[in-house]
């Protein structure tokens, strides 16, 4: 599990294919990996990943060929800024909301606006399927990233980014068109889950 409060932004450095799928080495930036064992997750961008190996400041994971059509890790290109978050550990601040790292979807920026302050608001499209989980002051994962839900509409969503949060995350290197992987909150979906259940009778 994570918080989607992004701890570094790290680089990718190559993509190798391995059969349908393809193996990652990732530039893991500031990110202290010095308590990062083989085996332990790091989410990339959202995506929950499972380091296999540590170069200096470097790791590498595999990811799945159904991984890599779901979300927009098959898309990017060596060069390509990250978001990168070490799982959470139950010691750990919940300084965002609980993200369990497997991309519901994939979402497209359509607009970026200034706001006073240096804050800009983000607009998104999502697929419809996904809106019916995203409400208004409620939480979403954007690339990774733990968002407050300013506005909701029939085809997407907006939110508004603050200084920090863009200074702090990929999101600087985004412009409208681009791709973001999108994992709504676990809570809506079991809310959901729990109204669908019959009541019994007593």
């Amino acid at each position: 599990m994570f918080t989607g409060i992004i701890q570094a932004v790290g680089t990718l450095v190559a993509r190798e294919a391995q059969g349908a799928g393809a193996r990652v080495r990732i530039d893991a930036g500031t990110l202290d990996l010095a308590d990062v064992a083989l085996g332990d997750s790091i989410a990339v961008c959202g995506v929950c990943l499972t380091v296999i190996a540590r170069d200096g400041g470097c790791w590498s994971a595999d990811v799945s060929a159904e991984t890599l059509a779901r979300t927009t890790l098959g898309r990017l290109a060596p060069g390509a800024r990250l978001n990168l978050e070490k799982a959470l550990r139950l010691c750990d601040r919940l300084g965002g909301h609980l993200v369990s790292g497997h991309v519901d979807g994939v979402g497209e920026v359509v607009r970026i606006e200034a706001e006073a302050g240096g804050a800009q608001r983000w607009s998104f499209a999502a697929p419809r399927a996904l809106l019916r989980y995203v409400a208004v002051k409620g939480s979403i994962c954007v690339d990774g990233t733990s968002l407050t839900v300013n506005s909701v509409a029939a085809d997407g969503f907006g939110v508004t980014l603050i200084p920090h949060t863009l200074a702090a995350t990929r999101f600087a290197t985004l412009a409208p068109g681009a791709a973001v992987n999108l994992e709504v909150d676990l809570m809506a979906r079991y809310a959901e889950r729990l109204a669908a259940i019959p009541v019994a009778a007593t």
